[in-house]
């Protein structure tokens, strides 16, 4: 059936959803903390979301029959979850289906870049230097998860995602770089000749 899309997940579940069924069957049986730290080290960087989210969604997940849930006898009583077979199941049909959503940004930087125009070329060049600086700082840690990854060999799409990430970081950095130069540069004869 190639060519053919066919929708296999589940309406009641969100993109949270499958985070926190990807990673317990990424990592096996996981407390809801170890997934909030699991999120900060890789998803977060692409996919932010309130980690306060993890803890309710387990607990559905587990209502749902789609993670099992398993308390400790003694000390703290930690909850733990581990993925059922239906978990696994509905994680594997929202894998099946292509993403057919395009990337989204929110960037403070870009919005206030959006209206600039309103501003001086002083501040748009400052502006531009913080995001360069972000970015490439952003660049740093795709790098080193990217590094982390390959030491590994067993995570190829993470890796790619890593990768994939490290070169949108850079080409922002390298842009925003290019804005800041241009905002301090004398305005040309058409816009100097706007501005009169």
């Amino acid at each position: 059936m190639y060519g053919m899309i066919w929708s296999m997940s589940r309406p009641d579940l969100t993109p949270v959803s499958y985070v926190v069924l990807g990673l317990v069957a990424r990592d096996g049986p996981s407390t809801p903390y170890a997934i909030k730290t699991a999120v900060g080290r890789g998803v977060a960087h692409f996919w932010p979301f309130p980690h306060s989210q993890i803890y309710s969604e387990t607990e559905r997940l587990a209502r749902l029959g789609l993670l099992a849930e398993e308390r400790e006898q003694t000390g703290r009583r930690r909850r733990s979850y581990r993925i059922t077979d239906d978990g696994r199941a509905a994680l594997a049909g929202w894998l099946a289906e292509p993403a057919d959503e395009p990337p989204q940004f929110r960037s403070l930087g870009l919005l206030k870049l959006f209206f600039s125009q309103h501003t001086g070329p002083e501040h748009v060049a400052e502006l531009a230097r913080a995001q360069a600086e972000l970015n490439r700082q952003s660049v740093e840690i795709a790098a080193a998860i990217a590094e982390r990854l390959q030491a590994r060999g067993d995570r190829p799409g993470q890796l790619a995602v890593a990768e994939l990430m490290g070169d949108a970081y850079r080409v922002m950095a390298e842009r925003w770089e290019r804005i800041g130069r241009a905002a301090l540069e004398p305005p040309g004869p058409v816009e100097a000749a706007r501005a009169r």
